[in-house]
């Protein structure tokens, strides 16, 4: 299977679009004057019907791909402050990781909702439209 493939996981998480079908969008466009649009997602896929919201608490997993996503930026953040500024300080350190992962937080909220839902659902080109 090839990364940018059809039937690729990784083309689906990334553009955040249904896992089933490779078309329907997961989550509501983002609008960045009401910040609260950039975490709602769509109840159900427009072209295969395929329910984002499977059961109540379905997404609970889905934090801990968030939690590996943000250790590995804190990670970064504290090897760039290393290699390319070594005399960094802890209250440096902190901020730059605050910074980012507020920054990054939507970003990161949908990646781990698509990857978790990618996890259980799979592709069915019988489902894809068009």
């Amino acid at each position: 299977m090839k990364l940018w493939s059809k039937d690729s996981y990784f083309k689906s998480i990334s553009t955040c679009t249904c896992p089933k079908c490779h078309q329907g969008r997961i989550f509501q466009k983002m609008d960045l004057k009401k910040p609260a649009t950039l975490f709602e997602m769509n109840p159900k896929c427009d072209y295969c019907q395929q329910s984002f919201e499977p059961e109540p608490g379905y997404y609970f997993g889905a934090m801990f791909i968030s939690y590996a996503l943000n250790t590995a930026l804190f990670i970064s953040v504290w090897l760039g402050l290393e290699i390319f500024y070594p005399e960094y300080s802890l209250g440096l350190l902190l901020t730059l990781i605050v910074i980012s992962a507020i920054i990054l937080l939507p970003f990161f909220f949908r990646v781990s909702r698509s990857a978790w839902i990618a996890i259980f659902v799979p592709y069915e080109a019988s489902k894809e439209l068009g």
